[in-house]
């Protein structure tokens, strides 16, 4: 319960989630394409954003774009989804990794999240080829910047002959293995969005070793215009393509993105360091195969540690309990004295929109688990919670994690949360 009313003072300039870190690089190529009246989705920005990407990812080919949810959609696209096809999706993501497919008239199949690292569960991905053995085609994201279990993912969909779609729109410059994120399925995709580890203000990169499947998204994103001396179309095309101005941003900020991911993992350090006490634990990863770009610093208390809360679609309540708290408690909390956080991602199969979705936990189908005649349903063989991602969702939360908070300003976070659990 929080304790410390007289203790804090209101940040005089709001604390970020995430917001655009900028260095006055960008207005260097921004006025570039002004200057030489570039002002369209073709220039030397663009040339040289897809350049840079495909430099630093180690990509064959890279196709700049309006956004990371216009990469999605093509790539699942090109994955050869139609109407009515299964399509296996991370469940704890955001709506942009899913969405796509259902552009494309696929309905998504939602696969359960494990604990090691909040991303795509393996063991839950191979139980959901035993009951959709049809499907061909599977969509993974990498959470809050933290490569998911790569290798296990590949195996089982090479085993079954799916099409891997791979959603880095969070993990650009993160690594699995010593690879970038964003090269490990046919298709991949990043985003430069507003509070992505780099920015555009918007954009996204479809990525791919395939000079075929590039050609096909240049084309596509650009209303599938035909050679010919007019405008003749064979195929449904798309206004995807990235604006020259746009590029400039995310061109000039390509050089920072190392010391961006180095401020990021230190916020997460400090984070843990200043918690390390409390009943609570850190967003993890697999630091033996992995190496986050810490976009997000997130946190989940102990379920012992938990007041009670509870969620409707649109609304919260907790009860404030002494040595306890909950995500709600602490993102007031902070919010009162003008720092942003945020709820973690709620898990795809929860949203209203998909809730006749199919969900897969590590055990099955994870529709329908209770039983008004039989005892149980929520909790797994293994005694821990069958629906990891939900579990995830009630007890964790987003903190600030700007690269342009102080330390002090961080302290002052790390304090108000700590004063949660008085």
């Amino acid at each position: 319960m929080f304790q410390g009313d007289k203790q804090f003072c209101a940040f005089e300039k709001k604390v970020w989630l995430s917001s655009p870190t900028m260095h006055g690089d960008e207005l260097t190529y921004v006025q570039e394409a002004y200057d030489t009246n570039w002002m369209s989705t073709v220039g030397a920005n663009l040339n040289e954003l897809e350049r840079l990407v495909c430099e630093k990812t180690g990509c064959g080919y890279a196709v700049a774009l309006a956004s990371g949810t216009a990469a999605l959609h093509l790539a699942v696209k090109l994955a050869g989804v139609k109407r009515g096809d299964k399509v296996f999706c991370s469940d704890m993501t955001f709506d942009a990794t899913v969405n796509p497919v259902v552009y494309e008239g696929g309905v998504p199949v939602f696969i359960d999240t494990e604990y090691d690292t909040w991303n795509m569960d393996p063991v839950a991905l191979e139980k959901a080829f035993a009951l959709y053995p049809e499907v061909q085609a599977v969509v993974f994201a990498h959470l809050y910047g933290t490569p998911a279990k790569v290798d296990e993912i590949r195996k089982i969909c090479d085993a079954h002959g799916a099409v891997i779609v791979e959603d880095a729109a969070e993990s650009f410059g993160a690594a699995y293995k010593g690879q970038q994120t964003g090269t490990f399925g046919q298709y991949n995709c990043i985003s430069f969005n507003g509070n992505k580890i780099i920015t555009g203000s918007a954009g996204g990169m479809f990525l791919t070793d395939d000079l075929e499947a590039a050609n096909k998204v240049r084309k596509w994103s650009t209303q599938a215009r035909e050679n010919a001396p007019w405008y003749q179309h064979e195929e449904l095309g798309y206004n995807y393509r990235m604006s020259n101005v746009i590029a400039g941003i995310a061109r000039g900020q390509m050089a920072y993105l190392d010391a961006h991911i180095a401020g990021k993992k230190a916020i997460y350090e400090r984070y843990k360091e200043g918690f390390k006490d409390l009943p609570v634990s850190m967003n993890p990863f697999d630091g033996a195969n992995s190496e986050p770009n810490f976009w997000l610093s997130c946190m989940l208390i102990d379920e012992e540690a938990m007041c009670r809360q509870v969620r409707s679609e649109c609304e919260v309540l907790y009860h404030p309990e002494h040595g306890k708290s909950c995500p709600t408690e602490i993102l007031d909390t902070i919010m009162k004295y003008n720092a942003e956080g945020r709820p973690i991602w709620k898990p795809m199969h929860m949203q209203p929109i998909y809730r006749m979705n199919g969900f897969v936990t590590r055990e099955g189908d994870g529709r329908a688990k209770t039983n008004a005649y039989i005892s149980g349903g929520s909790v797994g063989k293994d005694g821990r919670p069958l629906d990891v991602g939900m579990d995830i969702f009630h007890r964790g939360l987003c903190l600030p994690s700007d690269n342009k908070m102080t330390k002090e300003e961080q302290d002052a976070v790390i304090a108000m949360v700590r004063a949660c659990f008085a």
